[in-house]
Parts: structure tokens; C-alpha cells; sequence
């Protein structure tokens, strides 16, 4: 059997890095038409606006806030349009387009294919509307919530490891996620610095199924007549992975085993005390010692110094500069690959940097 099923990781998730103009564009290189798109300014304080083609090509959501979609084309700040077959476009609002495409400013896209255009899921108790990849474990699901105990499809056909879900019609939910290192029975908020937090409802204290993942009552997932977007990922050998590791406190820090060279490494400190969300990539300075930190949590411009290194398979903690590596504490990471390790029993191109 093949180590791994995706041999070319960029099919299915890329970074892009622009610089902005001030100006209605197009922004190309990601290589396929995103379904998920994210998007954070480096160079400037920059909120993190997420769009996908489920909710609406111009419909945004920001991790780093609580609030409801809001709508590129009428907002003052513009933003994404459309998806187009290699990126995307980026419109200019009613007044500018400063948080996405200021003038002279620097900027990440995380981009992810899911499956296009969504179908109606019955899976669950609640019907969904889905676009999955199953081949690359991720999907993209919207629903509305009943108040009470349900299940929503997911079509991934495999049990997500990870589920990222918001509320979207009215400001004051947070973000919630449920890791399967942290279980059924807690979760952790993608905008605020917060630990994990126990909670039956959230999750109903059922873990996700190869078909469906479970909510209870509380409005962060499943409030009554709320509409919420939901973020499933599977995990993919060689090219996704999420998991857990425990700070050292050393400068010769944990190495965390992935099985392939991370082009992306999300990562939260879950017990005991607050902590930023981190995000570092491969492309923005791309060779180790420099591979410089955002915030997922905060609209803070790109953290010019490094805390872990990029290797063939997995990465490795360097310092406790930003709180990765607190000694004794856990944190919990999601990845996603630039390579595998092998390919169908062969070394993948390319060596750490």
C-alpha cells in the first residue's frame, strides 16, 4: 500500500502572498479555485478574513472577532468577490479596500479546495448543506440549529479530527472547535487567548462519526434558528495531521512527527493559562529560523522572529519566544503538508530547510 493517497499536496492547499495596490484585482497562483479562502495582513495591523463558496463567494467571517458575515461588496473595507480558477478577485467596497489589498501592504491567502458547489446532506438530524474532498478530508457544511440535541452531516466519509464552527447571523458567539485531542467533552475558541473549556453541550459529549458530528444545545453550535458554517477536517496521511504536544521549555524544543514537510502549523496552548493562536507557513520567509508567526486571534502584523523549525517530517520547537513551548504545558496543532514524507515508497523531493 502507498504511503500516502496525495502525492502533490499543492492540489489541495496553497499559499499565496501579494502585495496590495489599492485597486479592484485579481489575485492568481493558488493553482485550483479555492473553496476556503483566509486571509491576514503581515505588513499591517489586518483583521483575518475567512470566505468560502458555501456562504457566498463575498461573505466574510474574521477569527479574530465574534461578529456575523459581512458582505465584501458593501462593506467599506471591500474584500473577495469571487473565486476564480486559479485564486480569487478582490473588490473595493464602497469606499477601499484597506484591510485586503491596502496600498504597498503585505499579505497571506491560505487557501483549501473542498468539493464546489454544496448539496443538500441528511445524514444527520439536521440537514446540511455540503461541499467535501474526501480525498483531501475536508469540507465545508452549513446548517441551522435547533436548540437541542442533533447531528449534521458532514460528507467526509471518514470521523473529522478537527471541526471549526461559527455562528453567522448576529454578532457574540465565538468560534469553537473541537479537536480530537481535547475530546467530545471540551472546546477551545479560535478568537479569543482563552484554555480549553469543559462543556456538554457544545458537542453533546459525542465524538464526530465517518458520517455526522454532534452538537448539543449551546448556542455556540446549535441555538435555536441560528445559522452556523462548519469547517470539518479528516485526517489524510501525508498531508494533514492533528495532534498534541507538551512544551519543554528549552531552546532544543519537542519535535512533533507529522509524516511530511508542513507548509502550514496552527498551534494553541490548551491547559492552564491564555495564549495566542499561531500560524506559520512555508512561504512567507520559507527557511528555518524565519518562519515568522501571525495571530489567528488578533489583527497584530506578522512577529519577526521564530519559534519553530520546518523539517521532512514534522517540525520542531526552537524556543518559548511566543509561548510554544511552556515547559509541562499542552498544546494542541492542525497541520497541512508541502510534501509527504514518501511517495509510494519513495523519498519525497525536497530536504528540510
Amino acid at each position: 500500500m502507498a504511503y500516502t493517497t496525495i502525492d502533490d499536496p499543492f492540489k489541495f492547499f496553497n499559499t499565496v502572498l501579494y502585495t496590495g495596490n489599492g485597486s479592484a484585482r485579481t489575485i492568481t497562483g493558488v493553482g485550483f479555485q479555492p473553496d476556503w479562502v483566509w486571509l491576514k495582513g503581515r505588513s499591517d495591523t489586518s483583521n483575518n478574513f475567512v470566505y468560502d463558496s458555501v456562504r457566498g463567494d463575498n461573505l466574510f467571517l474574521q477569527t479574530n472577532k465574534n461578529n456575523a458575515d459581512g458582505n465584501a461588496t458593501t462593506s467599506s473595507a471591500g474584500g473577495i468577490g469571487s473565486q476564480a480558477s486559479d485564486g480569487f478577485t478582490i473588490v473595493a467596497g464602497t469606499s477601499n479596500t484597506d484591510n485586503v489589498n491596502t496600498s504597498g501592504s503585505t499579505y497571506v491567502a491560505w487557501n483549501w479546495l473542498a468539493g464546489g458547489s454544496a448539496s443538500s446532506n441528511s445524514n444527520g438530524s439536521i440537514t446540511s448543506s455540503v461541499s467535501a474532498n474526501t480525498t483531501a478530508g475536508f469540507s465545508i457544511a452549513t446548517y441551522t440549529g435547533t436548540g437541542s440535541n442533533a447531528t449534521v452531516g458532514h460528507g467526509l466519509g471518514t470521523a473529522p479530527a478537527w471541526v471549526l464552527v461559527k455562528e453567522r447571523g448576529a454578532s457574540g458567539e465565538s468560534w469553537n472547535n473541537f479537536h480530537q485531542s481535547l475530546g467530545a467533552g471540551k472546546t477551545i475558541m479560535l478568537n479569543l487567548t482563552n484554555a480549553e473549556q469543559s462543556s456538554s453541550t457544545m458537542w453533546n459529549n459525542t465524538v464526530p462519526t465517518s458520517s455526522v458530528f454532534s452538537v448539543g444545545a449551546d448556542a455556540g453550535s446549535n441555538g435555536s434558528s441560528k445559522t452556523y458554517v462548519a469547517y470539518c477536517f479528516a485526517e489524510k496521511k501525508g498531508y494533514s495531521k492533528f495532534g498534541s504536544y507538551t512544551g519543554n521549555g528549552s531552546t532544543n524544543g519537542t519535535f512533533v512527527y507529522t509524516g511530511f514537510r508542513p507548509a502550514l502549523v496552527i498551534c494553541k496552548k490548551f491547559n492552564n493559562d491564555t495564549n495566542d493562536w499561531f500560524l506559520m507557513d512555508n512561504k512567507r520567509n520559507g527557511f528555518n529560523g524565519q518562519n515568522y508567526n501571525l495571530e489567528a486571534n488578533t489583527s497584530g502584523a506578522e512577529q519577526t522572529n521564530s519559534d519553530i523549525d520546518i523539517l521532512s517530517n514534522g517540525f520542531k520547537i526552537r524556543s518559548n519566544g511566543n509561548g510554544h513551548n511552556t515547559n509541562g504545558h499542552g498544546y494542541i496543532f492542525m497541520a497541512f503538508a508541502e510534501a509527504p514524507f514518501v511517495t509510494a515508497g519513495t523519498k519525497a523531493p525536497g530536504t528540510a530547510r
